[in-house]
């Protein structure tokens, strides 16, 4: 299976220890704290987003970089100051981003390159085009192809509801829009044509009993990375320029890609790197959409959402409360305190609560409280939008046509 021989290729070792397992279709780590993500940069050979990349953005744009950026969580690039550059010469860029919709809902992890994509988009003003693959989740899953196609349709309500504006962004489903437009599917052929089959086994693992669907498959996913891949947002454009916020097991994808780009007459696409969100019962388990009570799903009421974090949330905390003031708690491995990490916009009373649960003075049941005060409004919110969506408007948003950019 592709799962098992992606293990082989990306189980390597470094420094005598075994590495972490990061590949598109599985993410693990022997390590409590999780991925060890300095090791993954120097594995991958991308670059860390340092203080300079981060002052370099609020210069150019004079606004604070996200918190998502701030902390740490989006933590790699491969080019960005070439976007940051071409934004100051006012010349054209866009973002891409995708899900693979294998389930009805979204959970909490999920959101998260939707969230930062939107910042983005807001910030420098571009277009956006976001793709379903549901043809991958009926390659890789027990799904039907129409089944893909609907959990597809019901994704992208999940992503609208996050306040995307439907005059900047495109969002496409690959079983649909490889038979609406000739150049999409034209430009996946170029790059099937520039990868060879010992090329895809080395990057992705495949082996000899894996169907030539999945052998084919990721030059539909680097096709987004080339304008030529939209003719009618760019006006026919190839040359027009994307940067990609992804979760960094999304990377061998890009990397093929960056390597076809000059072979084909594209731009290489830049990239941000997120880290992955923790499944509830800690870093060293994976959120599965199939296991409900490994994360926090946007369908989840506020009842579910307090029982989960109450009673699988992993904690740093001591076994009692005696141990627990002596010793203190430990924030690296406190799922509660991570996803806080993720969605609380105050840094200083974050601050102020490692500080505390470090010390011991602050219990675990404070700071799941104080999690849950956070996702039931934010969870809600999302439930309360996503219900007033139509399939009239996932069509107007899945309609290839013109935004409101001229080139």
């Amino acid at each position: 299976m592709a799962e098992d021989a992606a293990k082989e290729v990306e189980n390597l070792k470094v420094d005598g220890e075994v590495a972490d397992v990061v590949n598109p279709w599985e993410v693990t780590t022997s390590s409590a704290t999780g991925v060890d993500y300095d090791k993954l940069v120097e594995r991958f050979g991308s670059s860390k987003i340092d203080d300079e990349l981060i002052a370099r953005i609020e210069k150019v744009t004079g606004k604070p970089v996200h918190h998502l950026v701030r902390r740490g969580i989006f933590f790699s690039h491969r080019d960005m100051h070439t976007i940051l550059t071409l934004y100051e010469q006012k010349k054209p860029f866009y973002l891409y981003t995708g899900r693979g919709p294998s389930s009805t809902s979204l959970h909490l992890g999920h959101l998260i390159p939707f969230i930062f994509t939107k910042w983005l988009q807001e910030t420098f003003n571009v277009p956006l085009v976001i793709q379903l693959t549901d043809d991958e989740k009926f390659l890789w899953k027990d799904l039907s192809i129409d089944e893909a196609y609907r959990l597809a349709r019901e994704n992208a309500k999940d992503i609208i509801a996050l306040g995307f504006d439907v005059n900047k962004t495109f969002i496409f489903s690959d079983l649909e829009y490889m038979g609406q437009s000739r150049a999409f599917y034209r430009t996946v052929c170029r790059v099937q044509k520039c990868v060879t089959f010992n090329q895809v086994k080395g990057i992705f693992g495949f082996g000899d009993s894996d169907c030539i669907g999945k052998i084919s498959f990721p030059a539909i996913q680097a096709a987004p990375s080339f304008s030529s891949s939209f003719p009618e947002i760019f006006n026919k454009k190839a040359d027009i320029p994307c940067l990609i916020p992804c979760a960094i097991d999304q990377d061998p994808y890009f990397r093929m890609t960056r390597d076809v780009a000059p072979r084909i007459g594209g731009k290489k696409p830049a990239l941000l790197h997120s880290m992955f969100f923790p499944a509830l019962q800690g870093a060293q388990t994976k959120m599965s959409a199939s296991d409900p009570n490994s994360s926090i799903f946007l369908t989840d009421t506020n009842n579910q959402i307090k029982n989960k974090i109450n009673k699988y949330a992993f904690s740093g905390g001591g076994a009692t409360v005696e141990e627990h003031k002596e010793k203190g708690g430990n924030c690296d491995v406190d799922v509660s305190y991570q996803y806080l990490t993720f969605f609380m916009e105050d840094d200083a009373k974050l601050a102020e609560i490692k500080k505390t649960y470090t010390s011991g003075e602050l219990l675990t049941g404070y700071l799941k409280k104080e999690l849950i005060g956070i996702l039931q409004p934010l969870v809600a919110a999302h439930r309360e939008r996503r219900q007033k969506i139509t399939e009239e408007e996932v069509t107007q948003f899945m309609t290839p046509r013109k935004l409101i950019y001229d080139y």
